[in-house]
């Protein structure tokens, strides 16, 4: 039986919801000690939870510096809203409390800066919670990179595509941080589903990093044509000027030469869509039609029939699949709704894993910061026209760090 770890949650939204109903009330080795949000009917929803699923009541702290303050707190799981994140993270890593952290875009570079001080002042562990890096596709076109199947990658690609106009033309009525977001920030807002398996694939921070980015966004008018639809002219945000421009297109390019394109579509009628793709010198990985093309003999002989090359990846799943996934599948760890299709499960269990053994967040501080500062790195060049350039968080160790061990 795995040793007990005892677990405050910060923040009990949507977010902070689905991953104790999916994930942690299965792990018994996981203890609840305390809950906190500033909204009464979410920490009593969350009590009475956890009383239902494990028979013990978690105390209710309204202030999150008192639940840092707990003697029985070992982990810290943050799941409020973006604007909070750094500053909460940054807290429990001076409380000694190792810090499970939602994802989100950073406010500014300095929002970055002091999550990296902070963790070199305190050496207490965080890892971001980017369940994407665990996505069973986006692992098993990882393994294949790292077995030379695509040769040099030359260039990726990544969206957050996702028809959010409920979630943000509702947000006084859901309580969303989002909103306000939409309506005072123009920018990647939300970069690192795409942009972490992107990373790992890059060996970003590992022998390679980001040296500039370039971004530019549409005008903003589809929560405007929601809202007329759904509230009428009325409302008075269906005329508001909203910052957040529908489309927003980034270009960043890599010390090593590579080239990544990232879009952000969040308020237009669209199907979900992660947009991952790899190009590489012996093959491409095309995630929208579920297709690895390898230049084989094979398929230069069936390139008059276009239909031959598409929708392959299940028939190389046997060969290619992921050591994570195989472990997964054939263990049965968790057979029931884990949360996104199981990257929830996977990302969680690697946090708790590696902090009872001692080893190394696999999703660390430096890719925290660094995939966080796309958004203040987008804003600014949105706003000025102008190609920006990526600090370097890691100050100069990118260089030697190994490839990271997923």
């Amino acid at each position: 039986m795995k040793q007990e770890i005892r677990l405050g949650i910060i923040g009990l939204g949507q977010r902070g919801w689905g991953l104790y109903t999916g994930v942690l009330q299965h792990l018994e080795h996981i203890r609840v000690t305390a809950v906190c949000d500033l909204y009464e009917d979410r920490m009593d929803r969350m009590v009475e939870a956890v009383k239902e699923n494990r028979g013990y009541e978690p105390d209710r702290v309204a202030d999150y510096h008192e639940l840092l303050a707990r003697e029985d707190v070992d982990t810290v799981m943050i799941a409020a809203s973006w604007a909070m994140h750094t500053q909460m993270a940054c807290d429990a890593m001076k409380a000694g409390k190792a810090v499970a952290c939602e994802v989100g875009g950073a406010g500014s570079l300095d929002d970055c800066w002091q999550l990296i001080h902070t963790y070199e002042q305190t050496g207490t562990p965080i890892m971001m919670l980017e369940n994407c890096c665990y996505g069973r596709n986006e692992l098993m076109i990882l393994n294949m990179v790292r077995q030379g199947l695509f040769g040099e990658v030359v260039h990726c690609r990544g969206g957050y595509c996702h028809d959010l106009r409920d979630e943000v033309g509702y947000g006084r009525e859901i309580r969303h941080y989002r909103l306000d977001n939409y309506l005072h920030r123009n920018c990647e807002n939300y970069p690192t589903h795409e942009i972490g398996p992107i990373a790992n694939v890059l060996n970003i921070n590992r022998g390679n990093r980001f040296v500039s980015l370039y971004s530019m966004a549409s005008k903003a008018c589809g929560l405007n044509e929601f809202l007329r639809r759904e509230k009428g002219d009325e409302y008075d945000l269906t005329n508001a000027k909203f910052a957040q421009g529908d489309m927003v297109t980034t270009l960043i390019k890599c010390a090593g030469g590579e080239t990544i394109q990232i879009n952000l579509e969040t308020t237009t009628p669209r199907a979900y869509s992660r947009q991952f793709e790899v190009h590489g010198t012996k093959a491409t990985y095309l995630e929208d039609n579920q297709s690895v093309y390898l230049d084989t003999p094979e398929n230069k002989a069936a390139d008059f029939n276009w239909k031959a090359k598409w929708g392959n990846i299940e028939e190389l799943r046997e060969q290619y699949e992921h050591p994570i996934w195989k472990k997964y599948i054939e263990e049965g760890v968790y057979d029931g709704p884990a949360g996104h299709d199981g990257i929830d499960w996977l990302v969680l269990n690697a946090f708790f894993d590696c902090y009872a053994e001692g080893k190394p967040m696999p999703i660390d501080v430096y890719d925290m910061a660094t995939w966080m500062a796309i958004t203040p790195l987008s804003e600014n060049s949105i706003a000025t026209g102008n190609t920006v350039y990526f600090p370097d968080f890691t100050g100069g160790k990118w260089v030697t760090r190994k490839p990271l061990e997923l």
